[in-house]
C-alpha cells in the first residue's frame, strides 16, 4: 500500500473517531432503572384512582409515558448543544427564567390549581415553570462561577451577586406560592457556589441568614404553620391537617421487611392523598417493605455518586463550568429525593416535592431527563478533553 493511501485511511479513521460520542453507560443504566421502577410503582399506586376517576386504570401511566418521550427528546436535543454555548448564553437563560416566573403570576396566563398559580398551559399541556426555571437558573450560576472563579474565592461582594439573583427567583416562586421549589433552588445554588470555591466563613454566615429567612417565612404563614404543626404531632390532628402524614406512616409501617406484595397496598385505595405523586414512596414501602426502600435509596445514592464522580473528572480536566453542572444536578436530585423521603417518613414537614424520576409529575420528569442529557454532554466533553480521540459510540467510563 502506498504512503498516500495509508495517510488517507488514517485520516478517515480519525474523522470517524471525531464524530463518535462518549456516552456514560452508568448514568444511562441508573437513570433507566430508577425510571422503570418509578413507572411500575406509580402505575400500581394510581390504578385504582385512575379507574375510578377516568374509567382507565392506566390513565396516569399513559400521561407519564408521554412525559418520558418528551423528556428523552429534550435530553437528546441538549446533548448536541456544546457546553461552551450554554455558558455563553447563561445570562439570557437567566432572563428567560425570570420572565417565565413573572408571566405565570399574571391572571389569565398562569393557571391556578389547588390555590397556587404555578402552571402555564401550552399546546394542551400544563407545565410547571419553576421546574424549567431551576435548570436555567443553575446553568447561570455555573456560568457565573466559571467566569468569576478568582473573584468568587476572595470577595464577599462577588458572592452576594449570584445570591441576589437566587433570592429574586426564590421570591417569585414564593409568590406562586411554591415554598419547596424556592428552598431547593436556593440550597442547590448555594451549594454550587460553595463547590466553586467561595470562602467557608462567608458561606456559613450566609447559610445562617438564609435559614433564618426561610424559617421566618414559614412561621409567618398560617398555611405553612399548619404544615409544621401537623408534622410535629400528626396524630393530634389525624383527621385534619395531619391526615396525610398519618396515612403515610401507616403505609410504611405495614410494609415491614418485604412488604404486603406488589399491587396489594391498602393505603393507595383512597386513604392516602397524593399516593402516586408526593407520597409514592409510602406506597412503595408498603408494597415492597424495607427491601424495596433500601433498593430505591441505593439507586439514588449510586446516581448521585456517579454525578459527583463526573464532576471530579471535570475538575481534574480544568473544566469548571462542566464540574458545576454535574455537581449541581447531583445536589438537585439528592436534595429532592432526601426531602421527599423525609416527608413520607415524617422527619420533615410536607413540602410538595416529587421523588425524582419516580413520582407522577410531567414537568418534573421532563426537566430531570433534560438534566440527564446535559450531564451526558458534560461527560462527553470531559472525555474528549482528558482522552483526546473519542471512544467508539456508546462507550462509557
Amino acid at each position: 500500500m502506498s504512503r498516500s493511501a495509508r495517510t488517507a485511511m488514517s485520516f478517515a479513521r480519525s474523522s470517524v473517531r471525531s464524530r463518535a460520542y462518549h456516552i456514560d453507560s452508568v448514568i444511562l443504566a441508573l437513570t433507566l432503572a430508577i425510571l422503570l421502577f418509578g413507572l411500575v410503582t406509580m402505575t400500581s399506586a394510581s390504578a385504582a384512582i385512575a379507574g375510578h376517576d377516568t374509567g382507565n386504570p392506566f390513565y396516569f401511566l399513559e400521561h407519564q409515558l408521554i412525559a418520558v418521550a418528551l423528556g428523552v427528546a429534550g435530553a437528546v436535543l441538549v446533548f448536541f448543544v456544546p457546553c461552551e454555548r450554554l455558558q455563553r448564553l447563561s445570562p439570557w437563560l437567566l432572563l428567560a427564567a425570570v420572565a417565565m416566573l413573572l408571566v405565570v403570576l399574571v391572571p389569565g396566563l398562569g393557571e391556578r390549581v389547588n390555590g397556587g398559580r404555578r402552571w402555564l398551559h401550552l399546546a394542551g399541556l400544563s407545565f410547571q415553570v419553576s421546574e424549567l426555571a431551576h435548570v436555567l437558573a443553575l446553568i447561570y450560576i455555573a456560568g457565573y462561577a466559571a467566569r468569576r472563579r478568582d473573584e468568587l474565592r476572595h470577595s464577599l461582594k462577588d458572592l452576594l451577586k449570584p445570591l441576589a439573583v437566587l433570592a429574586l427567583l426564590a421570591a417569585l416562586m414564593l409568590a406562586e406560592p411554591n415554598f419547596g421549589a424556592a428552598a431547593v433552588l436556593f440550597a442547590v445554588g448555594f451549594g454550587m457556589l460553595f463547590l466553586a470555591g467561595a470562602r467557608l466563613r462567608y458561606v456559613l454566615g450566609l447559610t445562617v441568614l438564609a435559614a433564618g429567612a426561610f424559617t421566618l417565612l414559614a412561621v409567618t404563614s398560617a398555611y405553612r404553620m399548619r404544615r409544621i404543626t401537623s408534622f410535629v404531632d400528626p396524630w393530634a390532628t389525624a383527621y385534619g391537617s395531619g391526615f396525610q402524614l398519618t396515612q403515610s406512616l401507616i403505609a410504611i409501617g405495614r410494609g415491614s421487611w418485604f412488604g404486603v406484595g406488589f399491587g396489594n397496598s391498602v393505603q393507595k385505595l383512597f386513604y392516602l392523598p397524593e399516593a402516586y405523586t408526593d407520597f409514592l414512596f409510602a406506597v412503595l414501602a408498603e408494597e415492597l417493605g424495607l427491601a424495596g426502600v433500601l433498593a430505591t435509596i441505593g439507586l439514588f445514592v449510586a446516581l448521585i455518586w456517579r454525578l459527583f464522580y463526573i464532576s471530579r473528572l471535570a475538575d481534574r480536566a480544568g473544566l469548571m463550568f462542566h464540574q458545576l453542572m454535574a455537581a449541581g444536578f447531583g445536589l438537585y436530585v439528592g436534595l429532592q429525593a432526601f426531602i421527599n423521603i423525609g416527608v413520607n417518613m415524617g422527619v420533615l414537614p410536607t413540602k410538595g416535592l416529587p421523588l425524582p424520576l419516580m413520582s407522577y409529575g410531567r414537568s418534573s420528569l421532563i426537566m430531570t431527563l433534560v438534566w440527564v442529557g446535559l450531564v451526558l454532554r458534560v461527560y462527553h466533553e470531559v472525555m474528549i478533553e482528558t482522552r483526546g480521540a473519542a471512544v467508539p459510540r456508546g462507550g462509557g467510563a
